[in-house]
C-alpha cells in the first residue's frame, strides 16, 4: 500500500512517501520545508504569514502525494497546532485547502507513533532498553518501556521555543531545571534520538555537505562531539552559520538552542553517547495509517 503522510511542525512540514507492506515501510519520497508555524508561540496563536506559509507547504505535499498515486494521505499535526488557542481556525482553512481532516496529535499520540517508527527503522534495537527522545520545535517527547508497559513525557521544550523563551546563556540551564525531574530517575538506556536538530549535528560532525534521506541514520553522537558542537555553533554569528556544511541556512536561528537540549540530555544521563534515528513520527504514523499498528485517531493504550 502507497501512503504518504504529512507532518505539521512547530518549525517545518515534512512530508513522506512510503510503500507499507507485511509491516515494512519502504521510502520513496522525503522531503520538507521550513514553515515556521509556531514562530509567534509567545502569542499563544498561529500567526496569519505563518499559517499561509504553511498551508502552501501543505498543498504542495498533497498534490505530490496524489500524483505519486498514494492511497492514503494521512496529516497530522503536533506542538504548535496542539497548543494554539485558534487551531480550530487552522484545521478549518486545511480541510479547506485540502478536504483532508487533520488530525491534531495529542503528546501521547506522537511519542507512541515516534516509538513505532523508530523500532521499525532499528530492528535490533531492544525496546526494553531504548530510551527515545524526539526533539522538535516546540516540544520533546521521551518513550520507553518499563515492565513491558509503553511510558512517556512530552516536555514543553524545542529548539523554536527555547529560542523564543530564554537568552542564549540561559539555554542549557533552562534546559536542565525543565529535565532533571525527569531523567534523574530513569535508569541507564540506549539513548535514540530523531528531530532536525539532532540528524543536523551528526551531518555536521559526519561532514556532509548537503543532507539527503538516510545519510545519517543509525550515526552515534558522543557527549564530548556534542559539547565541541555546541561550543563552535554558539561562537559563530548568525551568518556564519548559515554557511556551515551540513546545516539549513533556515536552521541556524535555532541549532544553537536545540544543541543545548542535546548536550543537557547527554549530561544528566551520562550517558556516552547517543544514536541518531532518521525514522520517527512519520514512519510510525505510515505503518498505523496502513493497519499495521494502532491507527491515527486512536488513542495508544500508554499507561
Amino acid at each position: 500500500m502507497r501512503v504518504a503522510v504529512i507532518d505539521v511542525g512547530t518549525n517545518s512540514t515534512r512530508y513522506l512517501l512510503a510503500e507499507v507492506a507485511c509491516g515494512k515501510a519502504q521510502l520513496l519520497e522525503a522531503d520538507l520545508k521550513i514553515t515556521r508555524l509556531g514562530e509567534e508561540m509567545t502569542s499563544g496563536r498561529l500567526g496569519e504569514r505563518a499559517m499561509a506559509r504553511t498551508l502552501a507547504a501543505v498543498v504542495a505535499f498533497w498534490r505530490r502525494a496524489e500524483v505519486a498515486g498514494a492511497e492514503i494521505v494521512a496529516p497530522v499535526a503536533t506542538s504548535a497546532v496542539r497548543e494554539a488557542a485558534n487551531r480550530e481556525e487552522f484545521c478549518r482553512l486545511f480541510k479547506q485547502a485540502t478536504k483532508l481532516e487533520l488530525q491534531v496529535l495529542s503528546g501521547e499520540e506522537e511519542a507512541f507513533y515516534t516509538f513505532r517508527g523508530v523500532l521499525a527503522g532499528m530492528p535490533s534495537l531492544s525496546p526494553r532498553n531504548a530510551l527515545v527522545m524526539d526533539l522538535g520545535g516546540g516540544s520533546t517527547e521521551f518513550i520507553w518501556q518499563e515492565r513491558g508497559k509503553l511510558k512517556l513525557a512530552s516536555l514543553p521544550l524545542g529548539a523554536v521555543r527555547l529560542t523564543l523563551e530564554a537568552r542564549e546563556e540561559e539555554y542549557l540551564e533552562k534546559t536542565k531545571e525543565k529535565l532533571a525531574p525527569l531523567l534523574s530517575r530513569l535508569g541507564r538506556k540506549e539513548l535514540v534520538a530523531t528531530g532536525g536538530t539532532v540528524t543536523t549535528l551528526a551531518a555536521i560532525a559526519g561532514g556532509v555537505k548537503e543532507y539527503y534521506p538516510g545519510c545519517v541514520h543509525g550515526q552515534r553522537l558522543t557527549a564530548a562531539q556534542t559539547k565541541e558542537l555546541y561550543a563552535y555553533l554558539k561562537g559563530l554569528s548568525l551568518e556564519e552559520r548559515r554557511r556551515v556544511p551540513g546545516l539549513a541556512p533556515e536552521r541556524a536561528d535555532i541549532i544553537v538552542a536545540g544543541t543545548a537540549i542535546v548536550v543537557a540530555v547527554l549530561e544528566l544521563t551520562r550517558l556516552p553517547f547517543l544514536t541518531v534515528s532518521e525514522h520517527d513520527l512519520l514512519w510510525g504514523v505510515a505503518l498505523a495509517a496502513a493497519g499495521c499498528v494502532e491507527g491515527v485517531g486512536k488513542e495508544p493504550n500508554l499507561i
